[in-house]
C-alpha cells in the first residue's frame, strides 16, 4: 500500500485526556479516535494490527478442535434470567426493552446462548466433547471508562466454550485452551504470566489468567520468582509477616479502656502505644442480606473476594452506619467481637493462635484488652486477607513479589453451573441422562494490542512485534521525486510483497523527517531507507527494535527483512 493514498491522521502531542502509553500512542499513530466515553471507532491500522490478532487467535483455536460460530449481541432477558445472572450482573448488563415491551439485553458474555444452542442440539454422550468459539463484539455498561481500550463498554473478545461428559474430559478441554492461550501470546509477542485466578460472577472450580506486567494494569498479581507461584491478588495466599511484638503471656480477662476520638487501627497503635499487629480489625459486611463480622489482624486488608468465597456468598458489600449501630450499639471504630451473638463471625488465620489482643469493646470510644480468639469469642477460621508486602510463599518461606498487571486471558472450569440451571441434558451410554460439564475461555483482543503497546514502546512511538504490527515493513525513499530512488523504491516494494511481507511504500513529497518519525510512530518493525547511497547498490534497513541501523545491499533487503521475521 501507498502512504499518500490512506488515512493515517498522526499526531505529535499527547492528548491531554490520554494518560497510559497505550492510549496516548493509538491516539497518536491515527489508530483509534473517541466517539463517546468508553466508546472508540477503529480506524485503519487499528484495524490491520486487530485483524492480525484476529488470525492468530483462529489459527490456535482451530487447531484445538473449535468451531467458530457467531452468536447475536443482542440476547432476550430470559437465558440470563434461567442462570441467575439477569441479576447478578446489575448495573454493569446493557438493558433496553423492544417495541412490545419484552426485556433484552447486550451481550456481556455468551454462556447462556452457547448453553440454549447445545441444550436445542446435542443428545447423545456421541456428541462429546465439543468446543465452541466466537471472535464477537462483547458491551459493558462500565460507570468509569478510562485508559483508552482498557476499561471500554464495547469490546472484542474471542470467548470459546467447552461441553464434556465429565471432569475429566473438562480437564482435557481445559488444557487444550490453556496451552493454546500460551501459543497465542508467544505469537503475539507478550511477555506474561499465568496466574491462579478468582471465577466471580462466571462461577466455577478453577480459572486462570494470563497477565501482562504493566502500571498500566488494574489487577496486583502475587508471584514467587523462585518456586513459580503465582496468583491475582483475590486469590493469593501467603505467610504473613511475624507480628512486630509478642501477645502478653497468661489467661488474663478482657478489660475494657477508654480511647476517645481513637477510631482507626493506627490511632489506637499510637494511643496505646502497641503495634498494629496486636490488634483486631473487625469489619462488618453484608452477604447476601446478612450481616458478618470479619476479623484481621490490624495490619491486614479484607479480600472481600475471599470472604464471599468463605461464605459462598454471591453478593457482598460493606454495612452502613446505619446497619452498624442498629447491630452493634456502636459506631465503626469502636468494634470487636466479644458478646457478639446475632451474626456469623469469621476470622483470619492469622488470628488463629493468637491471644490477649486488643480489640474494639462495641461501646464508643473504648476498647478492650486481652481479647483471646476461642476464648473470648468463638470465630470460623478462613484465610480471609489479601497478600501484602514482605509476606512469603506458604509452603517454601521464598519472598513474594507484587506488582501491578492486566489480564488479557481468562480460562474457567464452569463445572455444572450453566448445564445444570438451563437444563442441558445427554444420554451416556447406558441411556442414561446425565448433565454435561462446560468450560469458558476468553481472550480481550483489543487489550492484546494495548499489551503490547504498553511493553514496547518509546519515546517516538510504538515498538510493534511484526507478527501485530500493521506492516511488516516500510520502504522509505528519502526522495520521493528523485526518478533513481523512486524507481528503486518500486522495486524494493514489489520484492517485499513477492515475499509475502506486508509493506508500506510512503511515497509522500513529505521531509526525510517526517517520514521517519511517522514510521516510528505507527509501529512498524523495520524500514528499508532509499538514498544516495543507492547509486553504489545500498539501502539502509533500519530496525525499530533497538533503533538499529546497517547498510545492506538492496538486491538484499527484503529477503534480510524476512529472516529477521522470521526470527
Amino acid at each position: 500500500m501507498r502512504w499518500s493514498k490512506l488515512f493515517i491522521p498522526t499526531l505529535r502531542e499527547n492528548p491531554a485526556e490520554a494518560e497510559v502509553a497505550s492510549h496516548q500512542l493509538l491516539l497518536r499513530a491515527g489508530y483509534v479516535r473517541q466517539l463517546a466515553a468508553g466508546i472508540y471507532n477503529y480506524l485503519f491500522l487499528a484495524q490491520r494490527s486487530l485483524q492480525r490478532i484476529i488470525h492468530i487467535v483462529r489459527e490456535e483455536m482451530d487447531a484445538i478442535g473449535g468451531q467458530e460460530m457467531l452468536l447475536p449481541g443482542l440476547n432476550p432477558a430470559e437465558v440470563w434470567q434461567e442462570s441467575g445472572r439477569w441479576t447478578v450482573m446489575g448495573d454493569n448488563m446493557f438493558r433496553l426493552k423492544d417495541r412490545w415491551g419484552r426485556d433484552l439485553c447486550l451481550g456481556m458474555t455468551h454462556e447462556e446462548v452457547m448453553t440454549v444452542i447445545a441444550r436445542g442440539e446435542l443428545r447423545s454422550y456421541k456428541q462429546l466433547p465439543q468446543i465452541w468459539y466466537q471472535i464477537q463484539t462483547k458491551f459493558r455498561d462500565e460507570p468509569r471508562p478510562k485508559s483508552g481500550l482498557l476499561r471500554v463498554r464495547q469490546f472484542l473478545m474471542k470467548d470459546s466454550y467447552s461441553f464434556d461428559l465429565d471432569a475429566t474430559g473438562l480437564d482435557i478441554s481445559y488444557q487444550k485452551h490453556y496451552e493454546a492461550y500460551c501459543r497465542i501470546f508467544d505469537r503475539c509477542g507478550l511477555r506474561y504470566t499465568v496466574v491462579e485466578a478468582h471465577s466471580g460472577a462466571m462461577g466455577g472450580s478453577q480459572s486462570h489468567e494470563f497477565m501482562v506486567a504493566s502500571d498500566a494494569g488494574e489487577d496486583l498479581i502475587v508471584v514467587c520468582p523462585k518456586t513459580g507461584y503465582a496468583a491475582n491478588l483475590e486469590k493469593a495466599v501467603s505467610r504473613p509477616v511475624p507480628p512486630l511484638m509478642a501477645d502478653p503471656e497468661g489467661d488474663l480477662t478482657p478489660e475494657e479502656f477508654h480511647t476517645p476520638g481513637r477510631k482507626t487501627i493506627a490511632e489506637v497503635a499510637e494511643f496505646t502505644g502497641l503495634p498494629e499487629t496486636s490488634q483486631m480489625k473487625s469489619l462488618v459486611m453484608v452477604a447476601d442480606g446478612q450481616p458478618v463480622l470479619a476479623l484481621l489482624r490490624g495490619d491486614h486488608q479484607l479480600s472481600e473476594t475471599k470472604l464471599a468465597t468463605a461464605l459462598a456468598a454471591t453478593a457482598i458489600r460493606p454495612a452502613h452506619p446505619a446497619e452498624i449501630r442498629e447491630w452493634f450499639g456502636a459506631d465503626a471504630g469502636s468494634l470487636g467481637p466479644v458478646g457478639v451473638k446475632n451474626m456469623r463471625i469469621l476470622a483470619d488465620l492469622a488470628l488463629q493462635g493468637r491471644k490477649n489482643m486488643i480489640a474494639g469493646a462495641n461501646r464508643d470510644d473504648y476498647h478492650l484488652r486481652h481479647v483471646t480468639p476461642g476464648e473470648d469469642f468463638q470465630a470460623e477460621f478462613f484465610d480471609l486477607r489479601q497478600v501484602a508486602p514482605g509476606d512469603t510463599e506458604i509452603h517454601t518461606g521464598e519472598p513474594l513479589e507484587i506488582f501491578k498487571a492486566m489480564e488479557v486471558g481468562h480460562i474457567f472450569k464452569l463445572g455444572y453451573k450453566y448445564s445444570e440451571s438451563m437444563g442441558l441434558r445427554v444420554l451416556d451410554e447406558n441411556g442414561k441422562e446425565v448433565t454435561p460439564i462446560m468450560g469458558s475461555y476468553g481472550i480481550g483482543i483489543e487489550r492484546i494490542l494495548c499489551a503490547a503497546i504498553e511493553l514496547y514502546h518509546d519515546a517516538d512511538g510504538m515498538v510493534l512485534p511484526a507478527s501485530i504490527a500493521p506492516f511488516h515493513v516500510v520502504i522509505t525513499p528519502v526522495n520521493y521525486n528523485d526518478s533513481a530512488q523512486r524507481e528503486g523504491a518500486e522495486k524494493l516494494y514489489s520484492e517485499c510483497k513477492d515475499l509475502g511481507l506486508d509493506a508500506l511504500l510512503d511515497d509522500r513529497d513529505e521531509r526525510p523527517g517526517v517520514k521517519f518519525k511517522d514510521a516510528d510512530l505507527i509501529g512498524v518493525p523495520f524500514r528499508i531507507t532509499v538514498g544516495k547511497k543507492l547509486s553504489q547498490g545500498t539501502v539502509e534497513l533500519f530496525v525499530r527494535h533497538g533503533k538499529q541501523s546497517t547498510d545492506v545491499p538492496a538486491i538484499e533487503a527484503p529477503q534480510r527483512v524476512k529472516q529477521l521475521i522470521a526470527g
